[in-house]
C-alpha cells in the first residue's frame, strides 16, 4: 500500500492544489491516513489512482464544508511594515481564492449524482471522455451531453462570480 501511495503523491498533491489554490500537507497527510486505516477494505475494483483521486477530492470538499481554513499569522515589525501590507494583500488574494473555490465546489456538489460525477471525473480527476464512459458505462456523446448540461447549470449559478 505504501508502494501504491508513493507512486500517486505527485497526483495527490496536484488534486490538492486545483482544489485548494495552494498545497496542504494536512490534506495530504488525511488521504494517507484514511488510504492506510481503511487498507484491509480496499478492493482492487478499478484503478487505484481512480480511487485515490476521488478519495482525495472529498477530503478536500470536506475541508471546505468544515469550514477549516488556516491564515498564517503575520509578525510586524518597524523594518517591514512595507512586507507585511503586500503580505496582507496576498494572504486577502488567497483567502478570496479559497472562498471561491468553496462556492464552486458548493456548485458542483448541488448538480444531479450523474453530471456531478462527469464533473468531477473530468475536471477534478482530468479523465478523458473515452475513460468517463467506460468507467460509468455509457457512451461517449452521454458524457459529452452531461459535461455540457452541468456546464451550463455551473455557468448560471456562479456567473455572480464573472465580476461582470
Amino acid at each position: 500500500m505504501q508502494a501504491l501511495l508513493e507512486e500517486n503523491r505527485s497526483r495527490i498533491r496536484a488534486i490538492i492544489r486545483k482544489m485548494t489554490g495552494s498545497y496542504n500537507e494536512d490534506l495530504e497527510q488525511e488521504v494517507c491516513l484514511k488510504v492506510w486505516a481503511n487498507r484491509e477494505r480496499y478492493t482492487e475494483e478499478g484503478k487505484f489512482k481512480a480511487f485515490i483521486s476521488l478519495l482525495t477530492a472529498n477530503i478536500c470538499r470536506d475541508y471546505f464544508r468544515a469550514g477549516v481554513f488556516k491564515t498564517t499569522a503575520l509578525s510586524v515589525s518597524a523594518d517591514s511594515v512595507g512586507e507585511v501590507v503586500d503580505e496582507r494583500r496576498s494572504q486577502e488574494e488567497i483567502a478570496d481564492t479559497k472562498l471561491r473555490q468553496k462556492i464552486i465546489l458548493k456548485a458542483v456538489d448541488s448538480l444531479p449524482a450523474k453530471m456531478r460525477d462527469i464533473v468531477v471525473y473530468y475536471e477534478f480527476e482530468e479523465m478523458s471522455y473515452e475513460e468517463i464512459a467506460a468507467r460509468l458505462k455509457i457512451s461517449v456523446g452521454t458524457v459529452k451531453s452531461r459535461l455540457f448540461t452541468a456546464r451550463n447549470i455551473l455557468s448560471e449559478k456562479l456567473s455572480y462570480l464573472k465580476g461582470d
